[in-house]
């Protein structure tokens, strides 16, 4: 993990300090803030390969500044939160975060986190460099851009919202299980369960489709999984 570019926000100095001694110990870059508004200028500024981010935050919460930079920025995120109840795990999902991990944790749990984010981005780029665009109908994916157009108008997704949509398409017809999407997007040692991929499948609907009850692209075979319906 060596030369990469880490952002760490928290308003708590000794949490901060420690991760970034022990992230810089591994020979990665890291810069620090204490706030949501000035973790958002900071992204705004450099390109950083993940952002760890604390959900208590001042001037903005780690969901508000979640939100923000999925405006312009597919960096990863992981959330840091100290409470462990199932829904702020899902909302931090749904505010577009890659991952969670709950307060107190071990500094060794946040690398091995952060690897496995790593080793998912990595290997996607190396496996999507002979694919640049994938079409259904009036759908374009451009998966070195990791953007979504439907009729020439760009469509602001999420990172795995993307990566959902794009093994989808790549695959069309083909339905995959809750599991199987959980596995094959989030990897084998991601935490969360399969209700991770139905927040993620509900707010994509919300997206692409002109009426999400009755969806022309990714479809729902009841008891199996989903699927995405060529155009």
């Amino acid at each position: 993990m060596s030369d990469k570019k880490v952002l760490v926000v928290d308003d708590e100095k000794l949490i901060v300090k420690g991760i970034r001694f022990s992230l810089e110990q591994d020979g990665m870059e890291v810069d620090v803030a204490y706030d949501g508004q000035e973790a958002l200028d900071m992204v705004h500024q450099k390109e950083y390969d993940i952002v760890l981010l604390d959900v208590m935050l001042p001037k903005f919460t780690g969901y508000e500044v979640c939100q923000q930079i999925r405006e312009f920025s597919q960096v990863p995120i992981i959330m840091l939160t100290a409470k462990g109840e199932d829904m702020d795990k899902i909302l931090g999902l749904e505010y577009g975060a890659d991952d969670y991990i709950t307060k107190p944790f071990n500094i060794l749990e946040v690398k091995a986190r952060m690897k496995a984010i790593f080793r998912r981005v990595d290997g996607k780029q190396s496996k999507k460099e002979a694919i640049s665009d994938v079409v259904s109908g009036d759908m374009r994916l451009d998966c070195e851009g990791k953007r979504a157009y439907i009729a020439g108008r760009e469509v602001g997704l999420t990172t795995k919202e993307f990566e959902v949509l794009e093994l989808l398409m790549l695959n069309p017809n083909k339905v995959y299980s809750r599991e199987n999407l959980l596995k094959l997007v989030w990897g084998e040692d991601y935490p969360g369960d399969v209700r991770t991929v139905d927040v993620h499948i509900r707010r994509l609907r919300e997206k692409i489709e002109v009426s999400p009850s009755e969806p022309k692209y990714v479809h729902t075979k009841w008891g199996v999984g989903y699927y995405f319906l060529n155009q």
